[in-house]
C-alpha cells in the first residue's frame, strides 16, 4: 500500500475511544503486522538481490515487482472485493502472502523465483488494501471515522521508519534475510487470524446502490478508466499539482531503494546489509517531520509546507554527493577554530547520517500534505474510487525513473544518478512557488467548505449522494484554479 492510498486525518483525543473498539483495534492490529512486515521484506530482498547480482538493475527490477501490480490492478481491484465479503478477503490474501513468502525462503537462491513470488505478493496486496480501507467504516462509528483515519495514516508513515530502518537491518544484521522473510510470514498468518475475528462484512452490508454496477462498467476497460483519471486530474489543478508532488516523492523512494546498497558500499566502504546507518536516520526523520507537520500546518499552508519541503529533499540529497568534500571543509574549520578536537566525529559516514535525517524531514513535508490536499479536494461521493485511479497513476509516475535508474548507475556510477534527482527535486520545488503564486492558509480551506462559505447567489448543482457512484463523477467540475 502506497501513501496515496490513505486519506491524513491526525489523530485526536477520540483515538483512546477507537482503540477501545475491539473489531477496530485488531484490524489496526492486523494493518501494523503486514505493513511492518511488508516494509522488512522490502529491506530484506533489497540486501538479497544486491548480493547475489551486484547490480543497481536488478535492485531496480525488484523494485518493479513492488510496484507494477498496482499500476496493472489498483483501478480494478476495488470493483471485484466489492463481490466478496471483505473479511473474508483479508483472511485469504494474508494467508496467500504468508504461503507466498514461505516459498520465497525456501527458493531465496533462485533470482527468478524471487521476482516472480514477490510480484505475487505484490498482486494479492493490490486486494488486500481495499478491503482493508473498506472494513474501517464497518468497525467504526461515522463519530469516529476521522480518528481511525488519522490512526491508519499515522501507522502507515511509522511502520517504514520501523520495518525499513529498524527491524529489516536489525533481523538482518543478527541473521539473514532468510529468516526476516520468514519471520514476515509469520507476521503475516498472525494478521490473517486477527482479520478472522472481525465482523462479517458481505456485499450487501454496504450501501452501493447503482454504484457498484456504474463502477464495474467502467472498469471493464483499462484504457476507459485510465482516460477518465487522466480527465479528473486535468480538470482539477489542485489534484493535479499534489499529484506531481507525490509522484516525485514516491520516484525518490524507489531510487533510494535502488541506489542506497550500491553507496553504502562504494562511498562509504560498508558491506551491503549495513546501508541501515543511510536509511535509520533517513526514517527518523520521516517520522520526526511528520510530528512538525501536525504542529505547524496551522501556521503555515500546505502548499509552502510542500516547497519547502521539496527544497530541502533536494538540497540534502545534492549534498550527500558531495559529503566527502563537506566532511574535509568541516575538519578544517575545527582545526582552524579554538576548542575541542572532534576531527574523530566528523567523518564522511556522519555526515551522510546528518544529511539523511534532514532529507527524512524533507520528504515528511511534501509527501504529507500532499495527500492531505488530496483527501481535501476529492468530493467524498468518488474518493474511493478517484484514490483506486490516482494510486495507480502515482505508480505509473514512480516507474520510469526505477526502471532507468539501475543500469544508468551500473553504467555512469551513483552520484551523478543522485545529483540529478536532486535537481529534478529542487526544480519542481521552484516551479511550484513561482507558477502557483501566492500561498495562504485560506487556500488549505476545501472546495466543498468554500462553496458553503461563499453562499453564492446562483443555484449550484447539488452532489450527488453518497450512496451513487455517477458516471460522470470524476468529471463533474474543475477546482477553481488559484492564484
Amino acid at each position: 500500500m502506497s501513501l496515496a492510498e490513505l486519506p491524513i486525518a491526525a489523530p485526536s483525543e477520540s483515538s483512546v475511544a477507537v482503540f477501545r473498539n475491539r473489531p477496530f483495534l485488531l484490524l489496526w492490529l492486523s494493518q501494523l503486522a503486514t505493513q511492518v512486515g511488508g516494509n522488512m521484506v522490502l529491506y530484506g530482498l533489497t540486501v538479497l538481490v544486491r548480493d547475489l547480482t551486484s547490480s543497481n538493475s536488478a535492485v531496480s527490477l525488484l523494485i518493479l515487482t513492488f510496484l507494477v501490480p498496482a499500476v496493472l490492478f489498483s483501478a480494478l481491484a476495488g470493483v471485484y472485493v466489492d463481490r466478496f465479503d471483505r473479511r473474508k478477503v483479508l483472511v485469504v490474501t494474508n494467508l496467500v502472502r504468508a504461503a507466498l513468502f514461505i516459498a520465497l525462503a525456501l527458493l531465496d537462491a533462485n533470482i527468478v523465483a524471487v521476482f516472480v513470488l514477490n510480484m505475487a505478493v505484490s498482486i494479492a496486496t493490490t486486494f488486500f488494501a481495499p478491503a482493508e480501507l473498506s472494513m474501517i467504516p464497518i468497525v467504526v462509528p461515522a463519530g469516529q471515522l476521522t480518528a481511525a483515519n488519522g490512526i491508519f495514516t499515522l501507522t502507515l508513515n511509522a511502520a517504514f521508519a520501523i520495518g525499513f530502518t529498524v527491524l529489516g537491518p536489525l533481523v538482518v544484521s543478527i541473521a539473514n534475510p532468510t529468516v526476516l522473510v520468514v519471520f514476515v510470514a509469520a507476521l503475516y498468518l498472525v494478521a490473517g487470524a486477527f482479520c478472522w475475528t472481525l465482523p462479517p462484512a458481505p456485499p450487501g452490508t454496504m450501501p452501493h446502490g447503482g454504484a457498484l454496477h456504474e463502477a464495474e462498467e467502467a472498469a471493464g476497460s483499462f484504457v476507459e478508466q485510465f482516460r477518465e483519471g487522466i480527465t479528473y486530474v486535468r480538470d482539477h489543478p489542485i489534484v493535479r499539482w499534489a499529484l506531481l508532488y507525490l509522484g516525485v516523492a514516491a520516484s525518490i523512494v524507489g531510487i533510494l531503494g535502488v541506489l542506497g546498497p550500491a553507496f553504502a558500499e562504494d562511498v562509504l566502504g560498508l558491506r551491503t546489509k549495513d546501508f541501515v546507518v543511510i536509511v535509520l536516520p533517513l526514517g527518523i526523520g520521516v517520522v520526526v517531520g511528520v510530528v512538525a507537520v501536525n504542529v505547524i500546518q496551522s501556521l503555515v499552508s500546505r502548499r509552502r509546507l510542500i516547497e519547502s519541503g521539496m527544497l530541502v529533499l533536494g538540497a540534502s540529497l545534492a549534498a550527500i554527493t558531495i559529503a566527502g568534500p563537506i566532511a574535509q571543509f568541516v575538519r578544517d574549520v575545527n582545526d582552524r577554530v579554538p576548542g575541542p578536537d572532534l576531527s574523530a566525529y566528523l567523518s564522511v559516514l556522519t555526515i551522510v547520517v546528518v544529511i539523511a535525517f534532514v532529507a527524512g524531514i524533507g520528504y515528511a513535508f511534501t509527501a504529507i500534505p500532499a495527500q492531505t490536499e488530496l483527501q481535501s479536494e476529492i468530493p467524498q461521493a468518488v474518493r474511493g474510487r478517484v484514490f483506486g485511479i490516482l494510486n495507480m497513476l502515482v505508480s505509473v509516475a514512480s516507474l520510469l525513473p526505477i526502471i532507468l535508474v539501475g543500469p544508468i548507475s551500473d553504467a555512469y556510477g551513483t552520484m551523478p544518478v543522485v545529483l540529478v534527482a536532486a535537481g529534478v527535486i529542487f526544480l519542481v520545488g521552484i516551479v511550484s512557488f513561482v507558477a502557483r503564486g501566492h500561498a495562504a492558509l485560506a487556500d488549505d480551506v476545501p472546495e466543498a467548505v468554500e462553496a458553503e462559505v461563499d453562499a453564492p447567489s446562483e443555484p449550484i448543482e447539488a452532489p450527488a449522494p453518497e450512496t451513487e457512484l455517477p458516471a460522470s463523477a470524476a468529471t463533474a467540475g474543475p477546482s477553481p484554479e488559484e492564484p
